[in-house]
């Protein structure tokens, strides 16, 4: 038997899986870390953070498995969005922690764009917008707030594209990672647009050459490298890509008008398409699948199970010591048990979950969370269930969004992540959105889908194999036709709510916020 190892370095943990050529999973190890916030709305890390993490993943699966090193055929690394990239010199070395995609500091960059760069070029060449979510913005403010180490910097660097240069010794950068830069890849030539690079002033030379798809070989593993984590000298090291299109390739998304969202600490929904269209407020990249053809094109919230966590953390304390008298294993089954009784649309509450500003379709760094429509007869299970509808609204908010000028979406949405554990928020996706939902049997995540493109990459699988996926797919909620009419109304408050409120939230924020 064959087996790979697919490895994803989140924002907060790196995970691998060794697993087989059939999709079995054989071993796991997590390594978590936390997110540097030096400032508000800051947000970095070192690499080295990343680094220590992947080895000690990749040793322990080793370990764990008990795999002959010949029979491990390849490795492939997804991460987060890194945002800026690494910087590092000529030798190689990191010169500056990696602005990653929750960085919101390059307010200035983004103004200093509006003003002069032609947008409608931008757009159309990059099929992107202008944000500080965006790596190109957070390249400018290296440039301009860090001048002595733009002057040394050779390279900006994806952490994957780092971590793969540090097993292999090759620079490249595959093609998902490539264009989530935004602002300086051409979507329709599938390489660095030297055009928009000379306008935003980011030397090509930043830029790797070799562009790759992220199934295919960067390189053989270094022989030290092989040494210290038990495989073999040569193994191939595959390319990777960015996570959120890396774990919806894992949940089987890889043709057209098929669509997942996946909701964690945040949520991100993301649709298969041929063309990337900026007006309507996503993000678009070559997709880890065809890349050459296919675009990844999503969108998502910010804080989706964060807005839960806080919730909970902040106002249920009750609840929390009713679940242990009661013997509930996780508190959450007793809040949803409460939220339940409480019919669609809350009794009038309606929940903005932009707890951290928020991403598409607003695009609003000051955005803020909002509870609307309160009076004393509403409880903590009409704020919870508000809670789990606004992420739902904002959820669809980003499919409509998406749906513009596209092809006609399955009637299948795929839901992957910690909320698909709750059949309440299941449903209450499927009456907002009027989508059939499907849940995964498996434990889908990015490792898995990278342990695919690993399997891919080596020839172990067809690439009718690696296009299924290793999945099953499980009916979970069906549409209800009086819960969906009174989501109708919500939903017309819901996005009527954001106008109506932008400069109030913006007035609100304390002094010192960008």
């Amino acid at each position: 038997m064959d087996y790979v190892i697919g490895v994803d370095i989140g924002t907060q943990s790196t995970k691998a899986l060794l697993v087989n050529s059939t999709g079995a999973i054989i071993a796991q190890h997590t390594h978590s870390y936390q997110v540097d916030t030096p400032k508000p709305l800051w947000a970095e890390q070192w690499p080295a953070v990343w680094h220590e993490a992947v080895l000690a993943c990749i040793g322990q699966v080793v370990q764990q498995s008990g795999v002959p090193a010949a029979s491990i055929k390849a490795v492939c690394v997804s991460s987060l969005y890194g945002g800026s990239g690494i910087p590092v010199d000529a030798a190689m070395q990191p010169l500056h922690p990696c602005l990653i995609w929750m960085d919101r500091r390059a307010t200035a960059e983004v103004e200093w764009v509006n003003q002069h760069i032609d947008l409608e070029r931008l757009h159309a060449i990059t099929g992107n917008g202008v944000d500080s979510y965006y790596g190109y913005t957070k390249m400018l403010w290296l440039k301009n707030q860090q001048s002595a180490i733009w002057a040394r910097t050779r390279y900006l660097l994806p952490p994957n594209s780092y971590i793969n240069y540090l097993l292999c010794g090759e620079v490249a950068v595959d093609h998902s990672s490539a264009g989530n830069i935004g602002g300086v890849y051409d979507m329709a030539a599938r390489g660095w647009s030297h055009d928009m690079l000379a306008a935003l002033g980011i030397p090509a030379r930043m830029m790797p050459e070799r562009l790759l798809d992220s199934s295919e070989v960067v390189g053989p593993l270094l022989p030290q490298v092989a040494e210290q984590l038990g495989l073999l000298a040569g193994t191939p090291v595959v390319a990777g890509g960015v996570d959120a299109a890396v774990a919806t390739l894992a949940a089987g998304v890889s043709r057209a008008g098929q669509h997942v969202a996946m909701i964690g600490t945040s949520m991100c929904w993301g649709t298969i398409r041929q063309q990337a269209d900026a007006r309507h407020g996503l993000i678009s990249m070559p997709h880890v699948f065809n890349s050459q053809h296919d675009l990844y094109v999503f969108g998502g919230a910010i804080t989706a199970g964060a807005s839960v966590s806080w919730f909970r953390d902040a106002f249920c304390q009750a609840d929390i010591d009713e679940a242990r008298r009661q013997g509930y294993g996780d508190v959450h089954q007793l809040m949803e048990e409460n939220a339940a009784k409480v019919p669609a649309g809350a009794d009038g509450v309606l929940f903005l979950p932009y707890l951290m500003g928020e991403r598409s379709p607003i695009w609003d760094a000051k955005a803020s969370g909002a509870f609307l429509g309160l009076n004393l007869y509403h409880g903590r299970a009409h704020l919870y269930r508000a809670v789990l509808e606004g992420v739902s609204f904002a959820l669809k908010h980003n499919i409509d969004a998406g749906s513009q000028g596209a092809a006609t979406l399955d009637d299948k949405l795929i839901v992957v992540g910690g909320a698909a554990h709750s059949p309440l928020w299941m449903q209450i996706i499927a009456d907002v959105t009027g989508y059939q939902v499907y849940t995964i049997a498996e434990n889908v995540e990015a490792a898995l889908g990278a342990a695919l493109l690993a399997a891919l990459g080596t020839g172990l699988i067809s690439r009718e194999t690696a296009q299924q996926g290793w999945v099953t797919l499980v009916p979970r909620s069906t549409p209800q036709a009086a819960a969906s009419t009174a989501y109708r109304r919500a939903f017309g408050l819901y996005r009527d709510a954001y106008p109506a409120l932008q400069s109030l939230m913006h007035r609100l924020q304390p002094d010192g916020q960008p």
